[in-house]
């Protein structure tokens, strides 16, 4: 059998689905079997392997510790986009920054986006965060982003984007902080550098025991992320997740998530926007 027309068992499947749930948190029901194999044929024509079998094999492997990481690559979902769910960053505009600001005045506040995939989050905060800036002397930031997929990670750290997916930007703030291409046949913008030295990215696995992360939060946005595990395992995050943020510091979700029937820290003060207790 040619590897471009390998199929996956359902054996392979279950061995597969089995490990990425246990080590990454990421439920892969008997429904998602066709579309690990269409994303993981990718890795076999890479690495020119006749079957799925061999594949995961390999995975399984001391050898393959190198090509989990491409494998998750392939099988983490990461759509999004800028000002995705745009009332949480006109919540944070009109009341999270400017009760900062009022307690702080000097303050530098610090973010992190957990589950940034390719940047479209952080790059929205750090546009709303320096509108907020420009008229509010002495205020400061930085972001961090983090995500499994490291695919996704290195075009957030690049910072360029088909023109398409900034539509959405407001004008005044693209003149302010895209750049658009000089190459006309690729229209693309990138975000200015004073934005992107304000951000900064890393791996991180949310089924991690602890998170090694630089800071503590007063801001954590993980949204639409949380969807793709089981309520155990939301639970699990959520509570890690806050062991970084700031005492009263603010925990947005995604629309689609709650914390309902789970035991965590937080409080909710509007729909998906949430304070440590």
């Amino acid at each position: 059998m040619a590897y471009y027309d390998a199929k996956l068992s359902k054996q392979d499947f279950d061995r597969l689905s089995a490990f990425i749930y246990g080590q990454y948190g990421i439920k892969m029901p008997e429904a998602k079997q066709i579309m690990l194999q269409s994303r993981l044929q990718k890795r076999l024509r890479a690495l020119q392997m006749p079957s799925f079998t061999q594949y995961v094999d390999y995975v399984f492997s001391p050898a393959g510790s190198e090509e989990v990481v491409h494998m998750m690559d392939m099988v983490s979902t990461n759509k999004t986009d800028f000002f995705r769910e745009s009332q949480h960053f006109d919540f944070l505009s009109q009341s999270v920054l400017p009760e900062m600001y009022e307690l702080n005045r000097r303050g530098f506040i610090k973010c992190w986006s957990a589950g940034c995939s390719s940047g479209e989050e952080p790059y929205t905060l750090a546009m709303v965060f320096a509108e907020f800036a420009s008229k509010h002397p002495g205020f400061d930031f930085s972001i961090l982003g983090s995500d499994l997929s490291t695919v996704v990670l290195q075009k957030a750290v690049t910072a360029i984007y088909p023109e398409e997916r900034v539509d959405i930007i407001p004008l005044e703030l693209k003149k302010k902080y895209l750049l658009k291409s000089k190459d006309r046949t690729k229209p693309t913008v990138r975000i200015v550098p004073e934005l992107r030295a304000k951000a900064s990215f890393m791996r991180l696995n949310f089924m991690d025991s602890s998170y090694n992360v630089p800071d503590n939060f007063d801001v954590i946005f993980c949204r639409n992320v949380l969807i793709y595990f089981d309520r155990q395992t939301q639970e699990a995050v959520i509570n890690k997740l806050c062991r970084h943020l700031k005492p009263n510091g603010y925990f947005f979700l995604g629309h689609s998530e709650s914390v309902t029937g789970i035991n965590v820290p937080l409080k909710q003060i509007k729909p998906t926007v949430f304070r440590l207790i």
